[in-house]
């Protein structure tokens, strides 16, 4: 896969220590939570780094792109958890298709929802 182009990061803070963190995230991410490789359909596992990192990555017709997620201690007890996003969509359908999931927010929007499942989680 090519070098991506950046796109996004959202980040939400959680009442929990890093571990309890990373298992919320499990939890909300994949299919099974005892198995990171269990990510949603389009997407592949490219790490899992307990209990700091979980990358995803993904290609179709009009896009390539990759989903991470990274885990910071703030404290003894509380945990920011931050999404980053790249992708690359070329040609007409991508540039389209960049428009309607990018441009419309409702990237945004999902991610930002799985930051929130994560926290309430955790």
């Amino acid at each position: 896969m090519e070098r991506l182009s950046y796109i996004d990061e959202h980040a939400r803070s959680v009442d929990a220590n890093r571990d309890r963190a990373w298992k919320a995230l499990l939890k909300v991410v994949c299919k099974d939570p005892a198995d990171p490789s269990t990510v949603p359909s389009g997407f592949v596992l490219e790490a899992a780094e307990v209990p700091a990192r979980l990358a995803m990555k993904g290609r179709h017709w009009f896009s390539e792109y990759a989903l991470v997620f990274e885990l910071e201690d703030e404290g003894a007890s509380r945990t920011r958890v931050r999404a980053k996003s790249w992708g690359n969509f070329p040609g007409l359908h991508g540039k389209i298709y960049r428009a309607l999931v990018i441009g419309s927010g409702g990237h945004k929007i999902v991610v930002r929802r799985l930051l929130r499942q994560i926290a309430a989680a955790a």
